[in-house]
Order: C-alpha cells, then sequence, then structure tokens
C-alpha cells in the first residue's frame, strides 16, 4: 500500500544540476511516465526538465511493435531524441506463438534503417518472465537482433535478466557486433569483468542506489572509466530515496552522483567521462540544437 500511494504521489524534486551535461542512454518515454494521477508528461517538457539539471539528451528505446515505430517518429521530431527499436525479449515469445515473429522481426529491421535510429535493442534474454516454453523465440530473437546490429553498423543494447551465461554464450555464438550496451547492468564484478572483455559499455541505473546492490557496485568500482554509461530506464529504477515513484530522466544526477561516490570520483570527471562514452557508444554525435 506504501508503494502505491508513493506512485500515485507528486513527482520527485528536482535535483541539482550536474556540472556537465551527461546522456540518459536507455529511456521509455512513451510508458507510463505521468505528471501526476493521468496526467500524462510532454516529450518537450520531459525534455525540458532534464535538460534544466544537466540531462539534454536522450536514447529513447522502443519495446515492441508500436513502441519502435513511436521512437523512430520521436526521434525525427526532436533533435535532442535518439531512438532504439527492437522486440523486448518477453514479446517474442508471444509474437511467437501468434505466427507474426518473422514478420515483426522484418518490420523491426526496417525502422532500424533510419538514420535517427541508433541502436537495436532492447533485445536479449529473460528467464524472469518467460518460463522455458519461450526460450526458443528469445533465442531466436535474440540471434536475429545481434545480426541486424552488425549488418547495419548499430549499436546493439542488451536486455538480460536472469540469464547472464545464456546471453554471452550466444553472444560468443553470433559475434558480438563492434559497438553493444548491456543495459541496466545487473551482475557482479566477475560478470563485468567477462563482459569488459567481449567489448561491452555498462549501464548503470537507479539500482546502483538500493541498498541490497554491493555487488553491483562493486561491478562498477572495477569497470574502466571509458566504459561506464547511465541510464534511467524510466519510468522504471528509480534512484533512492525516491524508490517507488515514477522514474524520469531528470533524476539521472542523483544516480551519476551516488555512482561518483561510489567509486570515490570526482563528479565533473565522471560526468565528461560518461559524456564521451555515450557519444562513442551510439556513434555520435547529435546534434542536440
Amino acid at each position: 500500500m506504501a508503494r502505491t500511494a508513493q506512485r500515485s504521489g507528486e513527482r520527485p524534486e528536482a535535483p541539482e544540476p550536474l556540472p556537465h551535461p551527461v546522456v540518459d542512454n536507455h529511456c521509455h518515454l512513451d510508458i507510463g511516465a505521468h505528471d501526476g494521477p493521468g496526467e500524462p508528461i510532454l516529450v518537450a517538457e520531459a525534455l525540458a526538465r532534464s535538460a534544466a539539471v544537466g540531462v539534454p539528451r536522450i536514447v529513447q528505446i522502443g519495446c515492441d511493435l508500436p513502441g519502435a515505430r513511436w521512437a523512430v517518429e520521436t526521434a525525427n521530431s526532436h533533435a535532442a531524441i535518439v531512438a532504439g527499436v527492437a522486440l523486448h525479449p518477453n514479446e517474442a515469445p508471444r509474437l511467437d506463438a501468434e505466427g507474426r515473429l518473422d514478420e515483426a522481426l522484418a518490420e523491426i529491421a526496417d525502422l532500424a534503417t533510419d538514420a535517427r535510429v541508433r541502436a537495436v535493442g532492447e533485445t536479449g534474454l529473460d528467464t524472469f518472465r518467460t518460463g522455458p516454453e519461450g526460450q526458443a523465440a528469445q533465442v531466436r530473437s535474440f540471434r536475429r537482433h545481434i545480426e541486424l546490429a552488425g549488418e547495419l553498423g548499430k549499436t546493439l543494447v542488451i536486455h538480460d535478466r536472469d540469464a547472464h551465461d545464456e546471453v554471452l554464450a550466444v553472444l560468443d555464438e553470433v559475434g558480438a557486433p563492434h559497438r553493444w550496451v548491456m543495459h541496466c547492468f545487473s551482475g557482479d564484478a566477475a560478470f563485468a569483468a567477462a563482459c569488459l572483455e567481449r567489448g561491452a559499455y555498462l549501464s548503470f541505473a537507479g539500482t546502483v542506489t538500493f541498498k541490497n546492490a554491493e555487488p553491483l557496485r562493486e561491478a562498477l568500482r572495477m569497470a574502466p572509466l571509458d566504459r561506464i554509461l547511465v541510464e534511467t530506464d524510466a519510468p522504471f529504477l528509480t534512484p533512492e530515496p525516491w524508490r517507488g515513484r515514477p522514474n524520469a530522466s531528470y533524476l539521472v544526477p542523483t544516480t551519476v552522483r551516488a555512482m561518483a561516490a561510489t567509486r570515490g570520483a570526482d563528479l565533473e570527471e565522471l560526468c565528461r567521462a560518461i559524456d564521451a562514452n555515450t557519444e562513442d557508444a551510439f556513434g555520435g554525435p547529435w546534434s542536440a540544437s
């Protein structure tokens, strides 16, 4: 009940602006972002709020066909946004059961050719919400997304939930593309090392602020400075002390400050590194004017 009450309350306060701008490299502006009960946030307003605290650019991620279409349209309407398009791993079994997976993958491939699409993702594997009966469809979809990222020279964005070993096995079999991001990194230092050996960027979300996330913080401490990104996964994974309320890109500074404290790093130096890393990871620069 307390968690529900928090979600229906006012949005969290805006944090102090960052000393150097960074990019929210994974956001879902089309999913459930609200100013209050029943009041959707407009894209322009969301961008203005985030820019005011040092987050002037966003990678909008589409996870199903309607979301992917919306991401491309929105990126073409707002210079501060670029898009990622894919079928979420939990979407693949549903489409496969309906006999529409190949058709949907073909449309994702077509959408991914748009110049404002910088990423193929989020794709990957998820054994938390999908049982053994759906794993074959997830793997088939994941393989095709990996191939597509390589064919188009786009960044691969991976969703990995309770599937660390399986994700790496498929990547090794197909071959990771030149640029790939482990979205909302959720592993420990050993898994971070395995991803880094394969060329990954590690993207940290509000989960790094959670009390039970010490293994994740250990991974953050050992990651090279030039391989670290930050994201919201908004409206999910809101950082402490706002956990339970809808997340948004303007809360990135809360996560970045927690990351700097975890690493014992200078905040501005970390921000500059994240900014440069995001340009590298997503084939930047892109215009925010």
